[in-house]
C-alpha cells in the first residue's frame, strides 16, 4: 500500500475542521515552509489540474481522498485550475473569500436584509474579478453542508460547505459554473441524518416530478417597459381596475399541452385588451409539485415554475403586457407551505422555518406548515421572495394568499388545540408585525405596488395605514359582499324579496376599508358550480341573471376581479386539468355573454363615476332600496367635482317587466340610457331604450323619473341635475 504523508494529527484536524471550515484545509495554503494546492477527491486514484497552462499531477496524501501539488511561494488563486468530476477545468472553489459578507449576516439575523433576494442561494455573480455560482444556504443546525450538483455528479463528499458561524449560514463559490446547472444542498443533521434539499432561494427548479433546483440567469433580460414602470409610480388605487383571474396552466392549451410563457404573453395581452381588462391576477406561479394545489403549495418562493417555461420568458411575458398597457399582480403565498421532504420541512433536521409545536405549526384546514414569523430569518426569507418578484420580475401587485389564517392563532382549530399569545389573546402578533413590514418596506422600495389581502373576517383596518394603527394593506377582497350577492342570486326571483337585505346589508361596511369586488375561482370548484349553473330559471333567465351580475358588480363601489371562463358563461366548473370551454362561443348566448363583459369593462374604464371616488361614501348615494315587492334597487355614482351629472344604476332583479315604474330622484334635468343588460345584441329580450320620463311636483320641480324596467336587467343612465 502507498505511503501516506498526513501525520494522524492532521487526520484529526480534517475531521474537525472539514465539516464545517473546508476552507482551512483545501485549496491554497503555506505550510511547513511550502506553498500547496490541495484538493478533495475521495475514491480516485490520480488527480490532475493546470497550472499556469500546464496539466500536472497531484501527490495523494491521504487515503479518504486529499491530493497535494507544490507550487512556487509566489503562486496566486488565478495561477490554476482544477478539473471537477464532470470535466470543467476551472478555478478553486475553496481558494476564495466568503460572498456573504458580516453586513449580510447582521442583517439578515434582523430581518431587515432587503436585497437578501440577491444574495441567498444560487446565483450567477462575478467574484473577486472571477465568474461562477455563490451557494448561501441558511441551516444553523446542520453538522456539515454540501453542494450536489452536476458538477460534482451530486456526490456529497465532494463539495463541502464552509459555515459563516453564529449565523447559520453556510456558502461556496464555485468559479465556471453557469446557468442551467441543477444542485441541491446535502445536510447532515446533528443525528447524522442525511437529508437532500432544494434550494429555498432556488430561482427556478426542474419541470416536476423532478425536484432539483436549477442556477438560471435573471440579469441579463433587456425591458421595454419603462414608460409602464414610471407611470406606475404616480398612481394610487383611485384607477380603474378590472382584473381577470388566470390559471395559466388552464386558460388555453395546445393539444392538451401547457403554452409557454411567450405565448401566453402574445395571446393573453390581446384578449385583455380586446375584453377590456386592466389588469390579469396570476393564480400562484411560483413552483409547486402537485399540479391539483393549483399552485397554492409552494415548495419554492423564488422559484417561477418551469411549467411554462425559464424565468426570462417570464420577465418577457410581465414585459409584454407592461408595455400594452395591462397591469400584473401575482398570488403571493407566505402562510403556509407543504410537507414534502426534499422542500422547507424540517429543513436542517429541526423545525427550522416551521413552529415545531403542532398546535402553531400545523395548518388543520391543508395539512401544511404554518410559517414561524418570529423568527427573524423566516421572516427575512418570505419578505425578500416578495420583493424579488418586484425588483426581478416587474410585478405590479401582491394578492396575498389567505391572511386570515395569518391573523389568527385559532384560525381552524377547536378549543385548547391552540396556543394564546403573550396577552392570552387569539391574535398572531408575529405575522400581523410581519404584514405589516412587508407592506412597508414594498410601498417605500416599489411606489404604485399593489398589496391586496385576502382576507374573509371582521379584523379592523387591514386596508388603513400603518400610522392609523391598520395594516396597511392598499386594497381587500370583500368575500362579504361576493357570499351575499351569489347567495341571492341563487334564489329563484319569486322568492327574492324575503332575500333583500343580501343586497344592501354590505353598504354598511363598504366604506370602512378598501375593497375589490371578486368573482374568484374559489366560487366555481369543488360542487360550488359554475357562475352561470348558479342562476336559477330557464336557459334565458340563467344568461340573463348571469349579465345582471356583472352589471351589479361594475356599477358597486370598488375594484373588480373576474375569475376565467365567467365571461363566456361556461357551464361546467373549472378544471384546472383542461382550459376555458372555448368552444362555446360559437352559440350566440355564450358569444353575448362576453361581448356584454367586454362592453362592461370599457364603459368602465372610461367612466369615472365608477372607479375615481371608490373607496368613500361620496361615490355612491342610494336612490331607493326599499322596494323589495319588486326586488327593484336603485343608487347614484359620482365623481369628484361633476355635482351636476351622476350615473343612475336601476336592477330588476326578477323576470317581471315594468313599462313604467316611478323612482323619486329630485333635480333630473336630462336622463339618457347609456347601458341596458338586456339588447338583444347580450341576448336580452331587447327593452332598451324605451324612453324615461321627469316627473315634476306640484310647484313644477322635477321629482320623480318614470322609466321601463327590463326583465332581469341593469339600466345605466347619465342624468344631469338643476345645481
Amino acid at each position: 500500500m502507498k505511503q501516506l504523508l498526513v501525520p494522524d494529527v492532521y487526520e484529526k484536524r480534517l475531521m474537525v475542521d472539514f465539516s464545517h471550515n473546508p476552507h482551512s484545509i483545501l485549496g491554497l495554503h503555506s505550510e511547513h515552509n511550502k506553498k500547496v494546492i490541495r484538493l478533495f477527491r475521495p475514491g480516485a486514484r490520480a488527480v490532475f489540474l493546470e497550472f499556469k497552462g500546464q496539466i500536472v499531477q497531484a501527490q495523494q496524501i491521504h487515503e479518504m481522498g486529499l491530493f497535494e501539488y507544490e507550487v512556487p511561494a509566489d503562486t496566486q488563486v488565478k495561477d490554476y485550475r482544477i478539473y471537477h468530476q464532470n470535466g470543467l477545468l476551472a478555478h478553486d472553489p475553496y481558494a476564495f473569500l466568503p460572498t456573504f459578507g458580516e453586513v449580510d449576516q447582521h442583517l439578515f439575523g434582523r430581518s431587515v436584509h432587503y436585497d437578501l433576494h440577491r444574495k441567498m442561494g444560487g446565483r450567477l455573480c462575478v467574484h473577486e474579478g472571477v465568474e461562477g455560482v455563490k451557494f448561501t444556504v441558511w441551516a444553523p443546525s446542520a453538522k456539515a453542508v454540501s453542494l450536489v450538483s452536476d458538477c460534482n455528479f451530486f456526490d456529497g463528499r465532494v463539495n463541502p460547505m464552509r459555515s459563516l458561524g453564529g449565523c447559520g449560514v453556510w456558502e461556496l463559490f464555485v468559479p465556471g459554473l453557469k446557468a442551467c446547472e441543477k444542485y441541491k444542498f446535502e445536510i447532515r443533521t446533528q443525528e447524522g441524518e442525511l437529508r437532500i434539499k432544494a434550494d429555498p432561494y432556488a430561482l427556478s427548479s426542474e419541470m416536476r416530478p423532478h425536484t432539483a433546483s436549477v442556477i438560471a440567469d435573471i440579469d441579463s433580460y433587456k425591458w421595454g417597459d419603462n414608460g409602464w414602470m414610471e407611470k406606475r409610480k404616480t398612481e394610487s388605487v383611485n384607477v380603474p381596475m378590472s382584473i381577470y383571474e388566470v390559471h395559466l396552466g388552464s386558460w388555453k392549451r395546445l393539444h392538451g399541452h401547457f403554452l409557454n410563457y411567450r405565448e401566453l404573453a402574445c395571446e393573453l395581452t390581446a384578449y385583455c385588451k380586446e375584453m377590456g381588462f386592466t389588469h390579469v391576477e396570476l393564480m400562484p406561479i411560483t413552483e409547486h409539485p402537485y399540479d391539483p394545489s393549483w399552485g397554492y403549495q409552494v415548495t419554492g418562493f423564488f422559484a417561477i415554475t418551469s411549467r411554462f417555461g425559464t424565468p426570462q420568458d417570464f420577465q418577457y411575458f410581465v414585459d409584454y403586457l407592461h408595455q400594452n398597457e395591462v397591469g400584473v399582480i401575482v398570488d403571493w403565498v407566505p402562510g403556509h407551505f407543504p410537507k414534502d421532504d426534499f422542500s422547507l420541512a424540517r429543513f436542517d433536521g429541526t423545525c427550522l422555518y416551521e413552529h415545531e409545536d403542532p398546535r402553531q405549526g400545523h395548518h388543520p384546514h391543508w395539512s401544511t406548515n404554518i410559517f414561524n414569523f418570529g423568527r427573524h430569518e423566516v421572516s427575512a426569507f418570505l419578505l425578500s421572495s416578495a420583493l424579488l418578484l418586484l425588483d426581478i420580475y416587474h410585478i405590479d401587485g401582491l394578492r396575498v394568499d389567505a391572511v386570515a389564517s395569518m391573523l389568527y392563532l385559532d384560525y381552524g382549530r377547536n378549543e385548547g388545540e391552540w396556543v394564546p399569545n403573550r396577552y392570552g389573546g387569539k391574535e398572531n402578533l408575529e405575522a400581523i408585525e410581519f404584514l405589516k413590514h412587508t407592506n412597508s418596506i414594498v410601498h417605500d422600495k416599489f411606489p404604485g405596488v399593489l398589496t391586496i389581502a385576502e382576507e374573509s373576517t371582521s379584523f379592523t383596518g387591514i386596508t388603513h395605514s400603518l400610522k392609523n394603527h391598520g395594516l396597511g394593506f392598499d386594497l381587500k377582497w370583500n368575500m362579504g359582499w361576493m357570499n351575499d350577492t351569489l347567495r341571492y342570486f341563487s334564489k329563484d326571483p319569486i322568492y327574492r324579496h324575503y332575500h333583500h337585505s343580501d343586497l344592501t346589508f354590505g353598504l354598511l361596511y363598504a366604506f370602512s376599508e378598501k375593497f375589490t369586488l371578486v368573482l374568484s375561482h374559489d366560487e366555481v370548484v369543488h360542487g360550488k358550480k359554475s357562475l352561470l349553473s348558479k342562476m336559477p330559471g330557464d336557459l334565458w333567465q340563467k344568461f340573463a341573471n348571469l349579465r345582471l351580475l356583472y352589471s351589479y358588480m361594475i356599477c358597486m363601489s370598488g375594484k373588480k376581479l373576474f375569475f376565467m371562463g365567467g365571461e363566456i358563461g361556461q357551464w361546467n366548473e373549472w378544471n384546472a386539468e383542461g382550459e376555458i370551454e372555448w368552444m362555446l362561443l360559437q352559440y350566440p348566448l355564450h358569444s353575448g355573454m362576453q361581448t356584454v363583459v367586454k362592453e362592461l369593462n370599457h364603459f368602465y374604464q372610461k367612466t369615472r363615476e365608477l372607479w375615481q371616488d371608490d373607496f368613500a361614501h361620496t361615490g355612491f348615494e342610494w336612490v331607493d332600496f326599499r322596494d323589495e315587492r319588486n326586488s327593484v334597487i336603485s343608487f347614484c355614482r359620482k365623481a369628484p367635482g361633476a355635482s351636476n351629472e351622476e350615473l343612475f344604476c336601476v336592477f330588476n332583479f326578477t323576470p317581471t317587466y315594468h313599462q313604467e315604474y316611478l323612482i323619486h330622484l329630485r333635480g333630473v334635468q336630462t336622463i339618457e340610457e347609456l347601458f341596458n343588460s338586456d339588447d338583444a345584441r347580450y341576448g336580452g329580450s331587447g327593452k332598451v331604450s324605451l324612453g324615461a320620463t321627469v316627473i315634476e311636483d306640484a310647484q313644477g320641480k322635477p321629482s320623480a323619473v318614470k322609466i321601463s324596467l327590463a326583465p332581469l336587467a341593469c339600466t345605466i343612465y347619465r342624468v344631469r341635475k338643476d345645481i
